[in-house]
């Protein structure tokens, strides 16, 4: 049973309204707000107004665009639920009742257990209607229950306080530890590491023939899987650019009819004070209903330098700020499984601090989402660069990621592979993300291992051309930093999923368990024997080398022969990437992609190493050191 309480509760009163409580119950409260003074007419119709085909609540509404604040909407509440305000700073609530009900509960349904006498029990909410609801929905109780009222700050202040280490906990440990790396990967001391750095050069000293035969072997298959990866996944983008040249485009104003909902955004951040300002811009630029968007700044706790700059700064109402506890282990995926539950919305999407999203691109999202059926997890963007123009390394990197995300990764998921995500502009239903554990904290590419996650479950993601520009790394050292981060969780990925191979062959099926091999295991050791590749070449210009005796001439003219025609691949793949009308002035730097590719293999050994020595450790990207974002409706 529901009611709520007459005198039992301790809390403020309102003595500037003089209709009975009663009267006011049976009003919405809007009217109550209109009739008590605290907001006009006109603002409550415009409120009405904005709410019409949308999962907003009124409420929501009227906070996000200043029409009354938090502690007036609750005096209102007061008035329409007949209840009073709980100071639960002053009188927190009873800790062994606390227990019977979890934090995460407590977080997504804004609410905390805090009193109990006899057959009664008091909870303290924010938000009346989710309260009702959870309590209908959940197991019926012998007690009473009295609902009174506290603001969402104070609920989410005590026991973001009071239960830290707990929710720090399950940050780390959220995704199952059958799919973390962390049940597995072990810093390696260096005398091991030279250890079998010495069995294998005595291997190799040994058995020469054999060590170059199955080198040769390997670096073959993984070169033609790649290549025919690559050329499988650019004759469908070729197909699809000309079906949708040839037929008429569907207006592009046509949406579903779904109600909008509330979209979470999580915008990790970690000494990004510089960069701040430019950021509340670019979110603002979005045409979403910013009284449907939740956007969280994600903080580190020891970040005091990002912590000051936010404090200068006037956030509006829909960005709230979530400091995540101190701990060991700090990764951009810790920092997301801990605002997870903070989250008010049905989907939950990612940007980085240096993004800069289409301004229509969550609507688009959404209408992805309203349309596919609920297989459909998540939907992933494009992602380009604003400062392509920087320096050649700014342009080869923008080229890159074109063929990466417009060519092979779209190609990916139209030949009905597994995808291994972005880190940003990647959008989940939050009841799919929840079900799988959200992110692996200790993966430092928590994000394409969440894609073959999500393909192991049954998901599938689908790709929306929609684009959010990034500031590329112009830069060497910065650039084999990130690229180095990136191949160590490729590795890490592939090790944790393959620890049980036969269970990710029967979750996969065949042909989705190869492309996984290809798109990881192929990646890491075509960037690890590249240099043996490189050594061919010499040997085009004259220089003997005493490999080529341990072998017949003609298979080491078939490996070239190969390697020739990867590069061709790519060099195609390279220029029908950027062959669009925003993309085309960079046709003339495909060629000098052949010197950039390189760069790779001097990011995996760093990597290799790390792996063993530091496999958690995260190496930072410094944001906010070039070129502002130029206006683009590139798609």
């Amino acid at each position: 049973m529901i009611s709520s309480p007459s005198g039992m509760v301790a809390g403020g009163s309102i003595t500037s309204v003089k209709k009975p409580r009663e009267a006011w119950q049976s009003q919405p409260i809007g009217q109550i707000l209109v009739d008590s003074g605290y907001m006009s007419l006109d603002a409550l119709d415009s409120a009405l107004a904005k709410q019409k085909g949308t999962a907003a609540r009124l409420g929501d509404i009227l906070k996000t665009f200043g029409f009354v604040s938090e502690e007036t909407l609750l005096k209102a509440l007061t008035l329409q639920y007949g209840a009073k305000v709980v100071d639960i700073t002053a009188t927190p609530p009873d800790p062994a009742l606390m227990r019977e009900t979890s934090v995460e509960t407590c977080l997504r349904y804004g609410f905390l257990p805090w009193r109990r006498t006899g057959n009664l029990t008091v909870y303290v909410t924010s938000d009346p209607v989710i309260f009702h609801r959870h309590i209908a929905l959940g197991p019926r109780s012998q007690s009473r229950i009295v609902m009174a009222l506290a603001s969402a700050s104070s609920i989410t202040a005590y026991l973001t306080t009071h239960y830290s280490s707990h929710l720090s906990h399950r940050a780390n440990t959220r995704c199952p530890a059958e799919f973390s790396c962390r049940s597995w990967a072990r810093p390696v001391g260096l005398p091991a590491i030279a250890i079998v750095c010495l069995v294998i050069a005595l291997i190799v000293w040994a058995l020469p023939i054999l060590a170059i035969s199955t080198i040769y072997g390997w670096v073959f298959i993984t070169l033609l899987a790649n290549s025919g990866l690559r050329l499988s996944t650019l004759i469908t983008q070729v197909k699809a650019r000309y079906k949708t040249s040839e037929q008429p485009q569907p207006a592009t104003n046509i949406t579903s009819i779904a109600p909008l909902p509330v979209v979470s955004l999580l915008v990790p951040l970690h000494k990004e004070a510089a960069i701040l300002p430019d950021l509340v811009k670019r979110l603002a630029a979005s045409n979403y209903p910013k009284e449907l968007l939740d956007v969280m700044f994600i903080l580190e706790s020891n970040d005091a330098l990002t912590k000051s700059a936010l404090a200068g700064l006037s956030l509006p109402q829909w960005i709230r700020l979530i400091e995540v506890p101190p701990n060991k282990l700090q990764t951009k995926p810790r920092a997301m499984n801990y605002a997870l539950d903070f989250c008010k919305g049905s989907v939950v999407g990612i940007y980085d601090a240096e993004d800069a999203p289409e301004a229509d691109q969550i609507h688009r999202i959404v209408d992805c989402f309203n349309l596919s059926g609920p297989d459909v997890a998540c939907v992933q963007g494009y992602l380009d660069f604003y400062n392509p123009a920087e320096n050649w390394l700014a342009r080869c990197f923008t080229i890159e990621y074109a063929i990466w995300f417009r060519v092979v990764l779209h190609g990916i998921e139209k030949l009905g592979l597994p995808i291994p995500l972005g880190g940003t502009t990647v959008f989940f239903r939050r009841e799919a993300l929840e079900k799988l554990g959200a992110w692996d904290a200790h993966n430092v590419t928590e994000d394409a291992d969440l894609g073959f996650r999500l393909a192991r479950q049954g998901y599938r993601c689908a790709f929306l051309a929609t684009t959010t520009f990034e500031e590329a790394n112009c830069h060497l050292k910065p650039w084999i930093k990130q690229r180095s981060r990136w191949l160590k969780g490729y590795a890490a990925t592939w090790i944790t999923h393959m620890r049980r191979p036969l269970g990710l062959l029967v979750d996969l099926g065949p042909v989705r368990f190869f492309a996984f091999q290809v798109m990881l295991l192929g990646t890491i050791s075509n960037f690890l024997v590249a240099p043996m590749l490189w050594l061919l070449w010499l040997s085009v210009f004259g220089l003997e080398l005493p490999l080529e005796q341990a072998l017949p001439k003609l298979a080491w003219l078939a490996l070239g022969t190969l390697f020739a025609l990867s590069e061709l691949i790519l060099l195609v793949i390279g220029v029908f990437a950027v062959s669009g009308k925003s993309h085309r002035h960079l046709i003339p730097w495909v060629p000098a992609m052949i010197f950039y590719w390189p760069l790779g293999s001097i990011a995996m050994f760093k990597a290799a190493y790390e792996l063993v020595r530091r496999p958690f450790y995260w190496d930072k990207t410094q944001h906010g050191q070039h070129l502002k974002p130029a206006k683009s409706t590139l798609r």
